[in-house]
Order: C-alpha cells, then structure tokens, then sequence
C-alpha cells in the first residue's frame, strides 16, 4: 500500500517533469528547432490540427526552418496560424513550402525568455511540492485508520521527501540547461 503510493507520486513528479521540458522545448533560444510550432494549431477542414500534422518541418540550418504542407491548400491557413501566434515570426512562402527565418534575440527578449522560463520552472516545483504533501496526507490517512504504523508513515514521509528533492532537482538542471541556451549568443 505504501509502495504503490509512492511509486504513484514519483509517476506523477516524473510527468510534471516531462511537461516541463516539453513546455521549454516550445520556447524560442534563437535557434530554430521544430518544438516551437507545437503549440501552433491551424484550422484544417474546420478542425484544430497542430502544424506537425498537416506538414513536414524541417530545419536545414540553425537559424531557418521549412514547412512543407502535404496538402497545398493549407499553405494559407498555416501562415495565418503562424501569424496569430505568439511566436513574432514572419513566415514566407514560394507556393510549395513556407521558410521561418529565426531573427537573433535581443538582450533584453533573451532575460525576458528566460524570466518566463524561471517563473513555469517555480509553477512546477510548487506541483511537485503538491504531490509530496498529498501522498503525506494520504499515508497518514493510512495510519490513522490503522493500515501502517507511525515507523512506516515516518520511512514513507522521508521516502516521499527524497523524491520530491530528487524531482525538484531535475526541474532546476532542465531550466539551467534552457537558461543556458537562452542566453548563448
């Protein structure tokens, strides 16, 4: 009983870790990298589609990335997506494929990336910290009903401790990393 909670805990702080690099992976360094149009969705024959689905992405070099839809008559609808995004590219198109040059990011753009960055990198610690506190809760449940002694409830509250260091350790070596990125000129 107290395993399979914890090991549900270290199951859910291992997601909250994966989402959080997925969510950095979307954040433009000034380098071009396919994950940044993942959150970008175009309207495709009236329903929502991320671009990766309706097209081949492509990055032949560090500052460009190319687009090639697989159906021609999305072209309008994917500029238009990329337009509407929060993503302040231009992309251009030839009629076969559209091209997203990666302008070079400012000081002052690269520290705000990078305070976004800090500020969902403390988002999830805060959701890691809640996943300790409600796996605590629930192992003292299990000793107030009589299911686990308070040695066991103690070995489980240190057990969930070192996973929630561990976790929060890991989110602060992904920021780092993308940090790091961030602010390479």
């Amino acid at each position: 009983m107290v395993k399979e909670t914890l090991k549900e805990a270290e199951d859910r702080m291992k997601k909250t870790c994966e989402l959080f690099r997925k969510e950095l992976a979307s954040i433009r360094a000034g380098r071009a990298s396919p994950a940044i149009l993942e959150r970008v969705t175009v309207d495709y024959y009236g329903s929502a589609m991320p671009v990766n689905q309706v097209a081949t992405i492509s990055v032949p070099e560090p500052r460009l990335m190319v687009i090639q839809p697989w159906d021609k008559s999305t072209m309008g609808a994917i500029e238009k997506a990329i337009l509407k995004s929060d993503l302040g590219i231009t992309p251009r198109s030839d009629g076969t494929v559209i091209r997203l040059v990666i302008p070079p990011l400012t000081e002052d753009r690269r520290r705000d990336l990078a305070r976004g960055a800090h500020k969902k990198a403390e988002e999830e610690r805060v959701a890691i910290r809640n996943v300790r506190r409600e796996t605590i809760d629930l192992l003292k449940e299990f000793e107030k009903e009589g299911d686990i002694s308070e040695d066991e409830l103690h070995r489980a509250q240190e057990e969930a401790q070192k996973l929630t260091d561990k976790y929060v350790k890991e989110i602060d070596a992904i920021l780092e990393a993308k940090e790091k990125e961030i602010m390479e000129v």
